[in-house]
């Protein structure tokens, strides 16, 4: 767990590394992120790392706490859900509580045992899982703010753990909107920003491929562009409608962005 810990706290140290050059203004500035701004983005984040940790290290709390969430989206107050999670700060201080958490949640997460389950917002979860899921969140929300800055950012290997995440969420695409999963999955071939080449098997026999950028992959997975802003090369019909709706992430269904939405570079 030691090298998935560092490579979620070097996600949150690059995120870290830029939020330190914002001004007070721009925290309050919509990202491309359904409009969110800097505060809301990060905010977010923080109350996934609180949760976390909550449910980590105090079970009973955290199913406390799970359970007056779902009771208030039962109920359609989903201001007062989110009002259950940690009391919010803005701005810089919002940056120091964030990063306060994340690197506590990633101390808890270097000597957990990887397979110890927890429970979670869905069904019970790896802390493996866990942290990866953090990981994920991390590096896709941290690009709703290095899109809104303007700012290039220099990708590394340890985005394979998201291409991971990516892949092994295709089913989860496709049930996630009540349509049954393809039994042809596709073949993934990923050249990562090493130069590496990450191959994901498909169904046996299949023509379904996604072939290209790492990078580009793990954008579109993240909703966080449209693959018509990749250079990724989809052949098939089921490749072509996995990655017109991918996502990784718990939750509703969501649409991607966009072409051209979030295509800057």
């Amino acid at each position: 767990m030691q090298q998935l810990a560092d490579e979620l706290r070097a996600e949150g140290e690059e995120l870290f590394g830029l939020l330190r050059t914002l001004d007070e203004g721009d925290w309050t500035r919509p990202t491309p992120f359904k409009g969110w701004t800097v505060n809301e983005v990060i905010g977010h984040l923080h109350g996934g790392d609180w949760a976390v940790i909550l449910s980590m290290s105090d079970p009973a709390a955290y199913a406390i706490f799970k359970q007056a969430r779902q009771e208030a989206r039962d109920r359609g107050d989903e201001e007062g859900r989110n009002r259950l999670g940690p009391e919010l700060e803005s701005g810089s201080r919002l940056m120091a509580q964030w990063y306060e958490y994340f690197q506590e949640m990633c101390r808890q997460v270097s000597v957990a045992d990887p397979k110890a389950r927890i429970q979670w917002s869905g069904p019970d979860m790896s802390i493996r899982t866990a942290a990866t899921a953090r990981q994920m969140e991390t590096w896709a929300h941290g690009q709703d703010i290095f899109d809104l800055m303007k700012q290039p950012r220099v990708p590394t290997d340890r985005l394979k753990n998201i291409a991971v995440l990516g892949v092994k969420t295709f089913g989860w695409t496709f049930r996630n909107r009540g349509e049954p999963v393809p039994d042809d999955m596709p073949h993934v071939t990923l050249t990562a920003p090493s130069g590496a080449v990450w191959d994901f098997p498909g169904a046996e026999g299949t023509d379904n491929r996604v072939e290209g950028s790492a990078v580009d992959f793990c954008h579109v997975v993240t909703q966080g562009r449209n693959i018509a802003d990749t250079a990724l090369k989809v052949t098939g019909e089921t490749a072509k409608r996995w990655m017109a709706i991918a996502q990784c992430y718990a939750g509703p269904p969501h649409t991607p962005p966009a072409p051209g939405e979030r295509a800057w570079q």
